[in-house]
């Protein structure tokens, strides 16, 4: 483009030096200096020194994701009272911030979470109960030094321990499987107690009882 705005120039000065009418002296001087801007234009354009582009390196990306794994040290050992209606559990434990406390209650289980304590978390969990409770209206109390935790029954009456036990109620029916079992235990007693005569008799009775020759051991007592 340079090099065509040159020769324009040239042949523009020479229309110049032939010129004679005021008109066409003012046109042609207007052009060049048209192009004499547009040359000097160019000229200052590509004499500007080329920026260089910084593309910004790639930033590496490395953190590692949080683990939300939270580490509990478990609250085994606690005291506990009740009356008819609701069950008291005490755990000792000092500087316990009470909004950081969590609570979980179902009608047969309880989670106990207590968050930043000296730098530790600690967890009480009773995964079943003794009985049903009411998990709206149990409550936990922070003092000072210990937690208090409050469940309401479901029914009143007496826990006979804070965990489930199975009922295991279950007679003993081995003796009366056998009926000759309690005859022989009396037996044995009267051994021990007796007199040599009386030994010697249950000893005759037991042996015959044994070999079949007679179904009472108790005969002839």
């Amino acid at each position: 483009m340079a090099e065509e705005v040159a020769l324009d120039l040239d042949e523009l000065r020479q229309l110049q030096n032939i010129a004679k009418r005021p008109r066409v002296l003012n046109l042609i001087n207007s052009e060049i200096s048209n192009l004499e801007k547009l040359r000097d234009s160019a000229v200052s354009s590509s004499a500007k020194p080329e920026v260089p582009v910084t593309v910004p390196a790639p930033v590496s990306s490395s953190v590692k994701p949080v683990s939300s794994a939270v580490n509990y040290v478990t609250l085994g050992t606690f005291s506990w009272d009740q009356d008819n209606e609701k069950v008291k559990m005490y755990i000792s434990l000092e500087g316990v911030d009470e909004d950081k406390v969590q609570a979980e209650f179902k009608p047969m289980s309880l989670d106990i979470k207590i968050h930043d304590v000296q730098g530790k978390n600690y967890r009480c969990t009773i995964p079943k109960l003794h009985k049903e409770i009411v998990p709206e209206k149990c409550k936990v109390l922070v003092k000072p030094k210990r937690i208090v935790i409050t469940m309401f029954k479901s029914s009143r009456g007496n826990w006979l321990d804070i965990h489930h036990k199975e009922d295991k109620i279950k007679p003993s029916l081995e003796k009366e499987k056998d009926p000759m079992a309690g005859i022989m235990g009396m037996m044995k007693n009267l051994y021990e107690d007796g007199d040599e005569e009386m030994k010697k008799t249950i000893a005759k009775a037991w042996t015959d009882a044994r070999s079949g020759k007679t179904a009472d051991p108790l005969k002839g007592l």
